[in-house]
């Protein structure tokens, strides 16, 4: 088990290193990543029920007992690349081990064809230009088809803005303008049309910031030039000083990006997309001496800016792969470890093998990149479980460092920022979580 887990966590991490080679094949790399890391859910899955640690999935949490119904053929159980799974199964009552060496051979066949998929991408992605590939994988629909630019949801109510069907459904338009749009048959959509100047700005913040330009409005805004002179943009009044970036890059899925103002040298969460409008903006408030990367995923424009910006980037080296072998600071080692006397930073695997929370101390903020954020239907925390690399166990335990440490904003590169009364009611809601996963 702990090889196939080792073996599906190279694919995603080749993935990450091949993300930069063109936006013509980025699409077809995320279908591919986003099926690995569902087969690697399932392998954490399997581990944690040997473990005997309860699993809190979106899908099925043991996926291997759906397949009881299945007809296909029947492996050899002397096999010596499957009996070393046999005493997973018995930890499940009721199942057989028979099924899950069957469930085992499903998963290293698709794995095998998500590779083969991955080879002819990355051939696309490198040919010479004016040259054409043949590729192993077939079309399945036409470019016209695939068109989907300004074309209107029919979700969308009537009105000036609308979303259009490119949405990936990052869920940024919906916190940044909640009053505006709402999820609807897995995607964005407007829910209402700005009614009030204050609904109009933040909708237009959205549009702006929309990883995939996938919202539009009717016609050209005449205020579109004064709405992008808004970023970066304060995040609230108890947070002086912090600042969202805007202008959320498909890289990184439209993960969020954070601009901290700071006497000993600005620091930068994470990576926007690479904007000149942006770049002028952050270096009238001083620029950024510091990138701080906090996982794999969200490093997006990170090479632009800091070129540009002339800042040190800081990575885990759990982490390093090729687009990011060459940040300066490597982290090694469990950590904690400081940038000046303000701010700390914590190692929290389980998302990814390197991912690393930011925590600026005076203000009693977090910033958990991927690690955890509160859920969109309810208050609760998520893990957000499904695009994890590591196992629930590990992100339980990264979880329970942050029981000790004093803060009550969570500032999270996905999904919605929590602020909290005090430590103690923080320290519920994270007991609360780890409760969810205990027997």
């Amino acid at each position: 088990m702990f090889g196939l887990r080792l073996y599906l966590s190279s694919f995603v991490k080749a993935l990450d290193s091949t993300w930069s080679r063109g936006k013509g094949t980025r699409l077809r790399y995320r279908s591919l990543k986003k099926a690995s890391q569902l087969l690697l859910q399932q392998t954490h899955a399997i581990e944690d029920a040997a473990a005997g640690v309860p699993t809190k999935y979106d899908d099925n949490a043991m996926p291997w007992t759906n397949h009881t119904q299945e007809t296909e053929k029947i492996p050899n159980e002397s096999s010596p690349q499957l009996s070393s799974h046999s005493h997973v199964a018995a930890v499940q009552s009721g199942r057989s081990s028979l099924a899950l060496t069957r469930y085992l051979i499903s998963v290293q066949f698709q794995f095998t064809v998500m590779a083969l998929s991955l080879r002819a991408a990355a051939s696309l992605a490198t040919q010479p230009p004016g040259r054409r590939v043949a590729s192993v994988v077939r079309a399945t629909a036409s470019p016209a088809a695939l068109n989907t630019r300004n074309q209107r949801r029919s979700q969308n109510v009537s009105g000036e803005f609308f979303v259009d069907e490119r949405c990936i459904d990052c869920a940024t338009c919906r916190w940044m303008a909640p009053e505006v749009f709402k999820r609807v048959d897995g995607m964005s959509a407007v829910g209402a049309q700005p009614s009030s100047d204050e609904d109009r700005t933040k909708a237009l913040q959205a549009l702006l910031s929309c990883p995939t330009a996938s919202i539009h409005t009717d016609k050209p805004a005449r205020d579109i030039l004064q709405v992008q002179n808004t970023f970066p943009l304060p995040i609230d009044d108890a947070l002086p000083g912090v600042y969202l970036c805007g202008y959320h890059s498909e890289d990184s899925y439209g993960a969020t990006s954070y601009l901290i103002i700071h006497p000993e040298g600005n620091i930068m969460v994470d990576s926007p997309r690479y904007t000149p409008r942006l770049v002028d903006k952050i270096e009238k408030l001083g620029g950024a001496r510091y990138m701080f990367l906090t996982h794999i995923d969200d490093v997006a424009d990170h090479r632009k800016w800091a070129n540009e910006l002339k800042c040190e980037r800081i990575i885990h080296s759990g982490d390093v792969v090729d687009i990011t072998a060459d940040v300066e600071w490597k982290l090694t080692g469990n950590g904690p470890w400081n940038i000046g006397t303000d701010f700390e930073l914590i190692h929290t695997p389980g998302h990814t093998e390197g991912s690393v929370c930011l925590l600026y101390k005076p203000l009693k903020a977090l910033f958990t990149g991927d690690h955890v954020a509160r859920s969109e239907e309810s208050d609760d925390l998520n893990l957000f479980r499904m695009y994890s690399k590591q196992s629930v166990t590990l992100q339980l335990d990264s979880m329970r460092k942050l029981l000790d440490l004093d803060f009550v904003w969570y500032l999270p590169g996905h999904g919605y920022r929590v602020r909290y009364e005090d430590m103690q009611a923080k320290n519920l809601a994270i007991q609360s979580l780890l409760a969810d996963y205990t027997i």
